[in-house]
Order: structure tokens, then sequence, then C-alpha cells
């Protein structure tokens, strides 16, 4: 019990020190506000309607970009469900078995009625000794969090937060209006950054606030605009960060576009199927987070088939996480039952390459 004392000290210290990188950010996010509103548009700008129109502007893709950062640091990540973890009499029984066979057998007699169908690459079934649970699909353990999320994508400094199911549309609007902000600093304050070389400017301070608002909008555009990139390649592939690096495996082995439904249904499994949610920090994503549809034609035999017609209460997690006895969810079931858009090759040639001995396509739920 002695030991508690420091090493709370020590997680404490830990905990301050992971938010200095939002700190930062912070500070330069207040920074620029000064020197873009006061500096160059209050003190620089004489012609007052162009004054007005950049304020007006400005200030509006200022709050989105506040708010979606806010979003992303401060939603909790989501973790698995009551139903993954081991009751107390499995724990006892997993505990008296020796590490191997017996122990899988134990269990895959519990994942046998929960919707799991990724393994691990030896092709055992998931389980975080550290939580006690059995992983549901896209679901990975975090070390900073000491906790295991939901869809993980990864652990951010800049946000000091996971990024997973519950915020990666709050991450991507973050980006998406960081680079805005960004870019429409750069562009209407070129100008006056040109003004700065030819003398054009008052010898005030306030052109040294222009001239460093333009390099630092400038330099934070490209690094944004590469970051922003990758992760609408991510969400047109319906992969995680993780999941581009390692493959999750299934039964039939590791599958990079396993959870792919094509470009439309990537998307909206993300940003929701409401258009009106999509430009705003609001959660809109599709299904509960523990179960996603994906389209192979390997089933899985130690998993219950599910019809695709079949629905469950919750749309989102937003509206209650009650665990249905069948996989599929309602806002799953309408990704499915539409006419399927294949954007990767690799679906269409395994799809003709199935036609002779398999002539129907299963789409199956495996979350």
């Amino acid at each position: 019990m002695a030991p508690s004392g420091p090493r709370s000290v020590k997680r404490g210290c830990q905990r301050a020190l992971y938010w200095i990188p939002v700190l930062f950010i912070a500070l330069i996010v207040a920074w620029s506000y000064y020197a873009y509103v006061l500096q160059l548009c209050i003190e620089s700008i004489e012609d007052t309607g162009e004054k007005v129109v950049y304020l007006l502007a400005y200030h509006v893709i200022f709050f989105m970009f506040v708010w979606a950062y806010w979003q992303t640091i401060f939603t909790k990540p989501m973790n698995p469900l009551k139903e993954f973890e081991l009751s107390h009499s499995d724990k006892e029984l997993l505990e008296r078995e020796d590490r191997g066979e017996s122990q899988q057998e134990i269990l895959r007699r519990i994942a046998k009625d929960l919707p799991i169908y990724t393994r691990t690459n030896s092709g055992a079934i998931r389980f975080c000794d550290r939580c006690q649970l059995l992983k549901p699909d896209r679901c990975h353990h975090c070390s900073v969090c000491d906790k295991c999320i939901l869809k993980m994508d990864h652990h951010c400094p800049w946000v000091n937060n996971c990024v997973g199911f519950s915020n990666y549309k709050f991450f991507m609007l973050f980006l998406a209006y960081s680079l805005l902000y960004c870019l429409f600093i750069t562009a209407t304050d070129l100008k006056y950054f040109i003004k700065f070389w030819t003398k054009g400017l008052p010898d005030t301070q306030a052109k040294f606030h222009i001239l460093f608002l333009f390099f630092s909008a400038s330099m934070f555009s490209v690094s944004l605009a590469s970051l922003f990139i990758y992760h609408c390649w991510l969400v047109c592939k319906n992969r995680s960060t993780l999941e581009a690096v390692r493959a999750p495996v299934f039964r039939h082995g590791p599958d990079k576009n396993g959870f792919s439904l094509g470009f439309t249904k990537n998307f909206l499994q993300v940003f929701g199927d409401e258009a009106k949610y999509w430009p705003v920090p609001i959660f809109s994503s599709l299904g509960d987070g523990c179960s996603f549809p994906t389209c192979l034609v390997n089933l899985d035999p130690e998993q219950p088939s599910s019809p695709a017609g079949s629905s469950s209460a919750n749309k989102s997690a937003a509206e209650g996480r009650q665990f249905p006895s069948k996989p599929l969810r309602e806002s799953q079931s309408r990704l499915l039952t539409s006419t399927p858009s294949w954007s990767e090759s690799e679906g269409a040639r395994d799809k003709d390459k199935m036609g002779a001995s398999n002539p129907v396509m299963t789409v199956e739920n495996e979350a």
C-alpha cells in the first residue's frame, strides 16, 4: 500500500504534462486572434467594407474551429459494453486454466454469443488482460488512457485524448476547420504581407504581427493539409490509422478492406445519414462502436448469422447503448440493404473470382 502514494503523484504529474501540447495550441490560437482581429483588421485595414467582411468570415470559421477542437478534446472515448466483460465465474475459470488452447476454448465459448469476428494474427480470440474483456472488432487498448477504446484510431497528444468511435467525426471536422482557418488567414493577410516588404505599412508593431501571422498560418496549412488528406483517404477506405498500419485479421486471414462498404457508405458511417449534421460537431455517426458491417464472402462458422433485414432499437450510440440480440443494427442494416457501391478494385476482383462457385455474394455483419 505504501507505494500507492508516489505512484498517484507520478500519475498526476504525467496527466498535467499531457496538457502541455493542448496549452501550446491554445496560446497559438489566442495570439492569432489578437494579431488578426486587432493588429490586422482594426489597426491596419483602412477600408471599412473589407474590414467588416474579413471580421465576419473570420469569426464564423474561428467559432467552428474552436467548437470542433473542444469536442475532440472533451468527448469521452467510448469503452466496450459490459457484455464483453468476463463474469466473475469466467474470470476464475480462466485463471485456473493454463495459458494456451484451454483458455482459448473458454474465450471462444464466451465470444460465441457476441458479434466478434476479428482475431489475432495467430487466429486467437482478441482478449485484453488489463481490462479483462473480449475486445470488440476495431477496439484496441490505449496505453496512455489505460482503457480499451472502441474503434480506436490513435491517441493524439494535441488533443490529449484518444481519437475513436465517439469523437472521430469531431477530429475530422477539427482538421477541416483548422485548415480552413489557416488558409483564410494566409489568403487575407497576403496583401499586407507584401506591403510589409514594399514598405507600404506604417512603422508600428502591427507589421511584425502581420509578418509572423502569415508565416505561422502558411506553415500550419501545409502540415494540416497533409494530415487532413490522409484521414480523408482513411474515411473513404473505412480504415483507422491502426488498421492502415496493420490490417484487421478475420478467420480467413488479414483483410485491409474487410470493413469497407464503398465510398458513400464509408462516409455515412462516420458522418451519419443526415446531411444537415455533417459540418456540425454533433455526434451523428452510425452504429454503436461495438459492431460494424463488413462485405466478406467467407462466413464465420462460429458466429450466429443475422439476416440483412434485422434491426435494433438503436440508430447510434447517442440514442442509448442497449446491446441487441442480433449483431446487425438498424443504421448498419440501411448501409447494407441498399445497392452496394464498390469503390475498391479488390472487392470487384474478389466478386468476379467467386462468381462460378458462389454466385451470390453474402454481405455479412462483422462488428
